[in-house]
């Protein structure tokens, strides 16, 4: 596939049928995983993990993408050596890399959050395009709480979103904006899409003044749901109606896709929710997943760290893959989950 182009790297991405497997984990995140299956958190059992979900045969059928951390953009395949951004080129999988390092406290705000990395990003994304990322991802992490999220952490975090997807571009390289909105608490669905809605508009009015091409950019943002601890959950016709009808306000046609983020959803339901959406007609831009968890984790749970269960937890996954892949049709049912 030639990609010569941020905009046909952005639809390569979202294209209909395949989805974004986020397997960015950083190391902490990694070792809360590996200690869930007691297996020790080593380099090469990171890298024997990473290496049985790029290596499942068939992959390239449902998977557009795969966002790395720093670690895994450098490490190779176990079986012949080939560095992993070649390996996933050569499957027709664009290699992407998680840039951000990481949520920290807000100065002048008792508990919110705003992104780091922006220092010395530019020569990172010089390295990251030269080891083969044509892609790259920044989170931002907003929290609903007691007059919380302030006008403040909106702003900041929205002004760092599009000062980094700027600087990708610059560089050639396609920039995932992820403003994740937490679904931990017990606030409304109703709460959640005014909330996503305040969230979005800031992002676009940075995106917009700090010169990003939005037809050469991927939004990977949270679906309006329930908190979890909401007594009343919200059904999966009113989150598909709900999340759709805040994105139609808030976001620009120009933009080639949407890719969500599955933010704790069980397995089932993250792909239930996608599908729901992808049944509503005359969207302007392609619905489809950049799932961490909810493509993994069955996986994660059958390989338990044994060689001997490679090829059932890579069946675990292509299987989650799949079906993630029908709900960007909206051809999935849940039927096939029996």
């Amino acid at each position: 596939m030639d990609h010569s182009s941020l905009v046909d790297i952005a639809n390569a991405m979202v294209q209909k049928g395949k989805g974004i497997l986020a397997a960015d984990e950083s190391t902490p995140t990694c070792k809360k995983r590996f200690d869930s299956i007691n297996v020790e958190s080593t380099e090469e059992n990171r890298n024997k993990y990473r290496n049985m979900l790029f290596t499942a045969d068939g992959i390239e059928n449902y998977i557009s993408g795969v966002i790395l951390f720093d670690e895994t953009l450098r490490q190779n395949t176990m079986e012949d050596g080939v560095p992993f951004p070649d390996h996933l080129s050569k499957l027709g999988i664009l290699p992407g890399i998680k840039v951000d390092k990481g949520a920290k406290q807000l100065a002048n705000t008792s508990d919110e959050k705003i992104t780091e990395g922006l220092d010395g990003l530019r020569d990172r994304l010089k390295e990251y395009y030269e080891l083969g990322a044509r892609f790259t991802k920044w989170r931002a992490v907003i929290t609903i709480g007691e007059n919380m999220p302030t006008p403040y952490c909106l702003s900041a975090n929205a002004h760092a979103l599009a000062r980094y997807a700027a600087l990708c571009q610059e560089q050639g390289l396609v920039p995932i904006v992820e403003p994740e909105i937490l679904m931990d608490g017990a606030h409304s669905i109703e709460e959640s899409y005014q909330l996503t809605t305040e969230t979005l508009y800031n992002v676009f009015y940075e995106l917009v003044s700090q010169g990003v091409e939005l037809e050469g950019m991927v939004l990977k943002p949270n679906m309006v749901l329930s908190g979890y601890d909401c007594s009343e959950q919200a059904s999966v016709e009113q989150v598909a109606e709900m999340t759709v009808d805040c994105f139609l306000n808030t976001v620009p046609a120009a933009v080639p896709g949407i890719a969500f983020l599955s933010g704790g959803q069980s397995d089932e339901l993250a792909t239930a929710h996608l599908n729901a959406m992808n049944q509503i007609d005359g969207l302007p831009w392609n619905l489809t997943f950049s799932y961490g968890r909810a493509l993994q984790a069955p996986a994660l749970k059958a390989w338990s760290g044994k060689d001997e269960n490679i090829s059932s937890a890579q069946d675990a996954f292509m299987k989650r893959a799949k079906f993630n892949s029908l709900a960007t049709k909206g051809e999935f049912s849940a039927d096939m989950e029996k």
